[in-house]
């Protein structure tokens, strides 16, 4: 992957293993986004008032493709976190409901939901799953212990933030539907990461993030909604596109009113197919799986220096690029965070999750084994020092 480096954008001096928080966007992909962005300022009418809602659709196929989905069932949004907000402020909730998800979800997707629950008296499970995980079926059956005659929905996140544990969202969501129970699943980090089959998956509402994984620029997301519960959607800003559904103009009333909400520009979601473009010209499966293998030596070596347990079955399926390792309990993780970055140049979130403090590693196209090296070498002076 050593050849994948010089087409970021990423400062050479740092060593860079928190992909995971915002992603990084290739050089090309950068290079096409800019040009949409000239293209916008060289005639905005023409651009947004006759030109966009072609390129738009151009865009959707291309990612619908990626993910194996209908381009009319696609709308873009920013981010994965404004896709989980318009379905939380769509659904009729009231007393008498509860949403479940976990205790991994992301800290902006539970403030949402908190906000939600407040204004509607629903209530709001974080049905606790342990942590290490053994199995998949034993994930679930924890999970599904949290449910009862008064669940609306499950929100769950594909592959977790805080603990980067990749759920089984598919049989998830199948027994879901069987209970007549929507499903609404983050995929914030799983686009890109791991291959999707959105319908395939059966979630009711799947929301993700295009800038991280799948190498667009930033303010790229989607929310993919099932054709049969698309009528339950509503826009979070309300402007030209609700009335747009009585002209079809994009052939999609769902598109419209979430896609249409008044000026902004759209060029992060118009290079998302450069994105896809360069995965497929470097052969990203076999990128991706080179990715695996050097996180899996990572974890089994700071692990070996710890003297602490993985938090997975090694070599399973609960991660792909992005996995966290625990940390001795002791120890802040604020000041080793500070102290990697300002002593060793080393980008890489350290927080506490559960009382655990927890290190999360993302690798990426460009990491290499010495960006490994170096986090070991930094960690053996300084966790003797903080323990």
């Amino acid at each position: 992957m050593n050849h994948l480096k010089s087409l970021f954008l990423l400062d050479p001096s740092i060593t860079f293993l928190n992909h995971g928080s915002f992603g990084a966007c290739p050089r090309p992909v950068m290079k096409a986004y800019q040009a949409w962005q000239r293209r916008l300022e060289r005639q905005p009418v023409a651009f947004l008032g006759r030109e966009y809602h072609q390129f738009d659709r151009q865009a959707r196929q291309a990612l619908a493709e990626y993910l194996k989905a209908d381009p009319d069932d696609l709308a873009f949004v920013p981010n994965a976190t404004h896709g989980v907000n318009i379905v939380a402020r769509a659904l009729d909730l009231g007393p008498q409901d509860e949403i479940l998800a976990t205790n991994h979800e992301y800290g902006a997707c539970d403030n949402a939901w908190r906000f939600i629950t407040k204004k509607t008296g629903a209530a709001y499970i974080r049905q606790p799953i342990p942590f290490p995980v053994n199995s998949q079926a034993e994930l679930i059956e924890q999970l599904w212990s949290g449910v009862n005659q008064r669940t609306r929905l499950i929100f769950l996140s594909h592959i977790t933030s805080p603990t980067a544990l990749r759920f089984p969202v598919e049989e998830i969501c199948r027994r879901a539907r069987e209970a007549k129970i929507l499903t609404l699943i983050d995929g914030a980090h799983a686009p890109g990461q791991i291959p999707l089959d959105l319908p395939g998956i059966g979630a009711d509402f799947y929301t993700g993030n295009c800038h991280k994984w799948m190498l667009s620029p930033k303010g790229a997301g989607f929310l993919y909604t099932r054709r049969e519960v698309q009528s339950l959607v509503e826009p979070l800003v309300v402007s030209w596109g609700y009335s747009a559904t009585q002209s079809t103009t994009t052939g999609s009333g769902y598109i419209d009113i979430l896609e249409w909400t008044g000026t902004r520009d759209p060029s992060a979601a118009l290079a998302v197919p450069d994105a896809i473009q360069f995965m497929q010209d470097h052969n990203w499966e076999s990128v991706r799986q080179e990715c695996n293998e050097l996180l899996t030596q990572a974890i089994q070596q700071i692990t070996n220096l710890t003297g602490l347990e993985p938090l997975y079955p090694p070599n399973s399926d609960f991660y792909r690029q992005m996995a966290a390792v625990p940390l001795p309990p002791k120890l802040d993780p604020n000041t080793l965070k500070t102290r990697l970055y300002d002593e060793f140049h080393i980008e890489i979130p350290v927080h506490s999750w559960n009382e655990q403090p927890l290190m999360r590693i993302s690798i990426q196209g460009y990491n290499t084994p010495e960006d490994i090296k170096a986090l070991l070498k930094a960690l053996q002076t300084v966790l003797p020092e903080l323990i």
